[in-house]
C-alpha cells in the first residue's frame, strides 16, 4: 500500500524545525531528505528512521521495524510525531552522524 500524500506533506511539515526538509516519491513510497541527505522513508504511512548512533542515543524506547520486505530494521519514528521538538532533534543527530554526499561527477561530453 502506498503512503498517502497528505500523511508525508504532514510528517515534512512537523520535520521543518531541522533544516531543509523534502520529500521524493520512489517506488510507489518516498524518501525523506534533511539537508540533501536521506535520513528516513515514509512506507505505508509510517515514518522509518535510520538508525544511527546518534538517534538512538536519543530514543527512550526504539521500536524497530523494516521499511519495506528485505530491508534493514529502521527507527519507527511514529510516536515522535507528537513530540516535534524531540523528532527534530533526533532528525539532526541521524544527519550529523551520515557521511557527507559524494559530488557528482561531471558528464562526459560527445565529440
Amino acid at each position: 500500500m502506498a503512503s498517502d500524500r497528505e500523511t508525508v506533506a504532514f510528517i515534512a511539515e512537523v520535520m521543518e524545525g531541522a533544516g531543509d526538509v523534502s520529500t521524493r516519491a520512489m517506488f510507489g513510497e518516498y524518501a525523506l531528505y534533511l539537508d540533501g541527505k536521506v535520513i528516513a522513508l515514509i512506507c505505508d504511512d509510517t515514518l522509518f528512521l535510520k538508525a544511527t548512533p546518534g538517534a538512538l542515543a536519543l530514543v527512550e524506547a526504539p521500536e524497530f521495524g523494516p521499511p519495506y520486505p528485505g530491508a534493514k530494521p529502521h527507527l519507527i519514528g511514529s510516536a515522535l510525531l507528537d513530540e516535534p521538538e524531540a523528532l527534530t532533534a533526533v532528525a539532526r543527530a541521524i544527519w550529523d552522524d551520515l557521511p557527507a554526499r559524494k559530488p557528482k561527477k561531471p558528464r562526459k561530453s560527445k565529440g
